[in-house]
C-alpha cells in the first residue's frame, strides 16, 4: 500500500475496505490509450453498472470529467483496472494504469488497483450475447469492461468483511 496525506493506493480489497469502512459509491475505471470506461456501483457494494466512456484528450480534461462524476455521484473510492500479462507480470499498460492512479491521487480518494485480465473479452462476449451491434459494442466496450472490473472488486470487498 502507498499511503500519503490524502490518499491510499492499494492492491488489496481488505485495505480499501479499511479505507472506506462505511461503504459508499465506488467508481471503476478501464483506462485505455483512446478511451476511459467508467462504471459505478451502489453504496452497498452489490451491483456495478456500466456508465459512460470518455474519449481521451489532455489529462487535465479527462480528470475534470472524472472529478465531475465523482462530485455528482458522491464517489468514495476508485477502482482502476490493472492490465497484467497472463503470467501476472506487469506490462507497459500496467505502468500507464499506475500512472493514472498517481495522477488521480489529488482527488483525495482511496484507489484500488484491480487485475483486469480478460475483462474486455468477457465484456465483448456478454454484449454479443445481448445482441449489441458492432457499432454499439465499439462505443460501449470500455464502460462494460469497467463494470466487470468494478464488480470483481466489490465481490472481493464483500468477502473482505469476513
Amino acid at each position: 500500500m502507498v499511503q500519503g496525506a490524502r490518499e491510499v493506493i492499494t492492491l488489496s480489497a481488505a485495505e480499501l475496505r479499511s479505507a472506506v469502512p462505511n461503504g459508499g459509491v465506488l467508481m471503476g475505471l478501464d483506462t485505455g490509450t483512446k478511451t476511459i470506461g467508467i462504471a459505478l456501483c451502489d453504496a452497498g457494494w452489490r451491483f456495478a453498472t456500466a456508465g459512460k466512456t470518455i474519449a481521451r484528450r489532455k489529462f487535465a480534461q479527462d480528470k475534470a470529467q472524472i472529478a465531475a462524476i465523482i462530485a455528482e455521484r458522491g464517489v468514495k473510492a476508485l477502482v482502476i483496472g490493472l492490465p497484467l500479462n497472463m503470467d501476472g507480470s506487469e506490462s507497459p499498460r500496467s505502468q500507464a494504469a499506475r500512472a493514472m492512479a498517481r495522477n488521480l491521487e489529488d482527488l483525495a480518494l482511496p484507489i484500488l488497483m484491480w487485475d483486469e485480465r480478460w475483462t474486455t473479452q468477457a465484456a465483448e462476449r456478454a454484449m454479443i450475447e445481448q445482441d449489441f451491434s458492432r457499432a454499439k459494442r465499439a462505443e460501449r466496450i470500455d464502460s462494460h469492461a469497467a463494470a466487470l472490473i468494478l464488480q470483481g472488486a466489490i465481490d472481493a470487498l464483500a468477502g473482505a468483511a469476513f
